[in-house]
């Protein structure tokens, strides 16, 4: 969205003559839901979005920095950082960081995903500058030892067994293997017990170095939050590890990209001792910033995202051969996925993928209803404003949006883009999403016959 105003601030040191741009990104009414935008010298950016209506804050930073930023031999480093950025700095031990905002009544997490991570803490808004100070203590001042990095390594093995016990989350990692093979894109957030005991601090060092410059990060507090105040108590904190230049520097760009992503009737089983059989049919989905995304957000509330979708009526309600089943969109900078997942007893496997196969390709080639779409945009859009309900949420919101996008929509822009798809786009793109052969994955007891006979649902 256009800027509405901007303001400059020269620094009134003499060290330089770099200043911090600030601009109006999102004008709310009477202050509610304006979003600001600061960028540093230095190209640390930080965006608020004030609420003044709460008593609390969340305050996160977000590193453009994934697992697909990894090579093989460092698949699981980024992951392998954010655990570490926890075990101390030079001014905190681990305890003292963990006691910091439990003394508070603090929450602080992180997340990795493949594209981005993200360090955040949640407190009341009269505590928010010891989140501030925290967390970005944590980013600037880690020390990242040997010991640390030992220590933690049986964490992580022990994160990777926990997943793999869970055949219901790992078979969405063995998806991304099928749909986009031996990349970083389709290697596991996680890495393996291999990449993970081969990890040492020196090597580790190196990859926090080059991935987290301040023009790689940005800033995001939502809430009862003063933007000046923000940005000071930031910059202070930067400034005083020595983590912000005091010359211009341009921020990182989002993410830019042009890859196709073609692969189709490719199956991967895992023959697993599990009571269900966990399966994903999918296919090429769309980039996260395809003008279409809309219609196929749209597409896919109407097909697999509800209680009143086709998924759950034919494979759940009509028949009863699932307990949950549903469909998923994954959006990536230069391409996307889109799936089915639906975990059933094995007997019943073969009956519910051809289920599945059957409403795809009939989707695909005669499109849904207008009933059946104005549902889903009415359920899109009200889970839209209710996943938006806590500081935490809008925090993600502008985090992300600034880092992957680099613009920022309106909660009522949003509402508008979504009401505004139309029949014919969802057809559209549900002819050029759904048409693929797709691709399968899965994961349970299934014998030799059993495992051969998948190939048929993607035939």
């Amino acid at each position: 969205m256009t800027s509405r105003s901007t303001t400059t601030t020269a620094r009134t040191s003499s060290e330089a003559r770099a200043v911090a741009r600030t601009q109006t990104l999102i004008k709310g009414e009477n202050g509610i839901g304006t979003v600001r935008r600061t960028t540093l010298p230095g190209g640390l950016r930080v965006v608020t979005e004030t609420l003044p209506s709460v008593r609390s804050a969340t305050f996160g930073i977000w590193a453009n920095v994934g697992s697909r930023d990894e090579t093989p031999s460092l698949n699981g480093a980024t992951h392998y950082l954010e655990h570490l950025l926890f075990k101390g700095t030079k001014k905190r031990s681990a305890l003292d960081i963990s006691a910091a905002l439990d003394a508070v009544g603090g929450e602080m997490n992180a997340f990795t995903a493949k594209e981005y991570t993200c360090y955040y803490a949640r407190v009341l808004d009269t505590d928010l500058p010891l989140a501030i100070d925290v967390v970005c203590d944590m980013l600037t001042g880690s020390l990242i030892l040997q010991e640390d990095v030992d220590a933690e390594r049986g964490v992580i093995l022990e994160e990777i067994a926990m997943t793999e016990d869970d055949p219901g989350d790992c078979v969405h990692d063995l998806f991304a293997h099928t749909m986009l093979g031996d990349t970083p894109l389709g290697r596991p957030v996680l890495g393996t017990e291999d990449t993970i005991n081969a990890l040492n601090a020196d090597r580790i060092r190196r990859f926090y170095k080059k991935h987290y410059d301040p023009t790689h990060l940005v800033v995001a507090a939502a809430g009862n939050v003063d933007h000046n105040k923000v940005v000071r108590q930031v910059r202070a904190a930067f400034e005083k590890a020595g983590a912000l230049r005091h010359t211009e520097a341009t921020p990182m760009i989002p993410r830019q990209g042009s890859r196709t992503l073609r692969t189709s009737g490719r199956v991967e089983v895992i023959n697993r001792k599990t009571e269900q059989a966990h399966v994903i049919l999918g296919m090429p989905g769309l980039a996260r910033s395809d003008d279409r995304r809309w219609a196929l957000g749209v597409l896919n509330t109407a097909l697999g995202g509800g209680m009143s979708s086709r998924l759950f009526q034919e494979v759940r309600e009509k028949r009863g051969l699932a307990y949950s089943v549903y469909s998923y969109t994954s959006g990536f900078a230069d391409t996307g996925l889109f799936g089915v997942y639906a975990g059933c007893r094995p007997s019943q496997v073969h009956d519910v993928l051809k289920i599945c196969r059957d409403e795809l390709d009939q989707v695909a080639e005669h499109g849904l209803t207008d009933d059946e779409i104005g549902r889903a945009i009415g359920q899109l859009a009200g889970s839209t404003v209710l996943g938006l309900e806590d500081t935490g949420a809008l925090m993600n919101r502008i985090g992300k949006s600034e880092l992957c996008w680099g613009e920022h929509m309106s909660v009522d822009d949003m509402l508008a883009r979504i009401s505004a798809v139309t029949p014919d786009e969802v057809r559209e793109v549900a002819r050029d999403v759904l048409g693929h052969r797709p691709s399968l994955s899965a994961i349970g007891p299934l014998k030799d016959k059993q495992a051969a006979r998948l190939h048929e649902a993607v035939a």
